[in-house]
């Protein structure tokens, strides 16, 4: 097997929940020993995101949830997709010797990452001035929600707080809804996630280069912002503001989802030139209406929207939307099915590209995870394992990178610092 792009380097992950964890999973897949750092005070939220809690149970910190039923934090998917091929540990850094391995832990690997407020590690000598002291080639990648620098840097937010200050929410919607209507998943820290994992591998070719570290400072909101470039013109070019349209573009008619056959089936349809236009009508069967003058060109198309969707609309209740792909792919027409999370796991196109992968794990048992999106011809990536357990390497890192005797090892666990 071909030797993965980044085996030998290791990364220290601190992060929790999406954005850091998916970012530091994606230089797992390619190779790197992470190591995920956790404590029972403060476990990866991602790992209790799905916990049921029984009645009568009181929960105030993860540990009270740990106590209960320690499993509970080992079977959450979300925590395995966005942890996979990483090892874990648990050390409590607030307490001087946890803070003193993690330094030398640090020393010992080439990227840190984590997504805390602006601040809280570098109170523990965990920051990039006191590691880059220590090892100045490191290299040290802050996420956070508004960056470290500017007004804004302490604000706390979750995803649709990510998305709303980022102006993506601005856009999603009908256009005669009055409420906006925010994005159903963490779209920000997706972005930010494949931003962050393209800024760490650019630092690290940097550093190969030239023998020096640097601190990567990421603000989610600013890199979900920097996808709306086309409203952003609009407005200084224009003074327009783009408000929601729904599955409506101004340059394609028609364009959007359709109704087939069957509970909730759909087709995706998007036409743009007037040759695409002429295959498009040719494949229905060249209906009557397809040759009246509101339906003559882009601009009266355009026009004449809810008309020429609902005559659409119309053709494809006729099939499925495989079907109706088919019929249409066939002429040279843009269309493709709505596919929901089944529609995409049997699909033999996802299967031959292996765009799921099967894996055990030894909470859970077996479990699908979606695998590597890109494809390196001589060094493609792979995932291996599902999520980690909970401290699950500990004797690893501590006694085995960090030499911790096994006296020292035991003092460690019995006082909560190894915990």
């Amino acid at each position: 097997m071909a030797q993965l792009p980044l085996e030998g380097y290791r990364v220290i992950d601190f992060g929790s929940a999406w954005a850091v964890p998916q970012m530091t999973h994606i230089a797992a897949d390619m190779g790197a020993e992470v190591i995920k750092v956790e404590s029972h005070l403060r476990v990866d939220y991602g790992r209790v995101a799905k916990v049921a809690v029984p009645k009568g149970v009181s929960v105030k910190t993860p540990a009270d949830l740990a106590s209960f039923d320690p499993d509970q934090l080992e079977t959450s998917p979300v925590f395995h997709i966005m942890n996979r091929d990483k090892r874990a540990i648990t050390v409590d850094f607030t307490k001087p010797r946890g803070a003193e391995l993690l330094r030398e832990l640090c020393k010992k690997s080439d990227i840190v990452a984590d997504n805390f407020t602006p601040g809280v590690l570098d109170k523990y000598g965990l920051g990039y001035e006191a590691l880059s002291r220590l090892k100045p080639e490191i290299i040290v990648v802050s996420l956070c929600f508004a960056g470290h620098t500017g007004p804004l840097k302490g604000t706390r937010g979750y995803a649709p707080i990510i998305t709303a200050l980022g102006g993506t929410d601005s856009l999603v919607g009908y256009h005669d809804e009055v409420n906006p209507c925010a994005l159903r998943f963490a779209y920000g820290d997706h972005v930010s996630a494949t931003y962050g994992a393209y800024a760490m591998l650019a630092a690290l070719v940097y550093r190969n280069r030239t023998g020096k570290g640097q601190y990567i400072d990421i603000s989610e909101w600013e890199a979900t912002t920097s996808l709306l470039g086309e409203p952003l013109m609009d407005y200084i070019m224009n003074k327009r503001v783009q408000k929601p349209r729904g599955n409506r573009v101004p340059d394609m008619a028609p364009h959007g989802f359709y109704p087939c056959k069957g509970d909730y089936q759909w087709v995706s349809i998007a036409v743009k030139t007037e040759e695409e236009w002429r295959r498009f009508c040719k494949a229905i069967g060249n209906p009557p209406w397809s040759k009246e003058a509101m339906f003559s060109d882009l601009n009266h198309r355009l026009r004449n929207q809810d008309a020429l969707d609902k005559l659409v609309g119309k053709w494809t209740k006729n099939y499925t939307p495989y079907e109706a792909t088919e019929i249409l792919q066939e002429a040279g027409v843009a269309a493709a099915p709505f596919m929901i999370s089944k529609d995409q796991y049997h699909d033999p196109h996802f299967q031959a590209r292996g765009t799921f992968v099967n894996v055990t794990h030894p909470k859970s048992g077996p479990e699908v995870l979606y695998g590597v999106p890109w494809k390196l011809s001589d060094t493609p990536g792979n995932v291996r394992t599902s999520g980690p357990l909970l401290g699950g390497d500990n004797e690893y890192v501590f006694k085995g990178l960090l030499s911790v005797s096994d006296e020292e090892y035991n003092r460690l666990v019995e006082g909560k610092v190894i915990f």
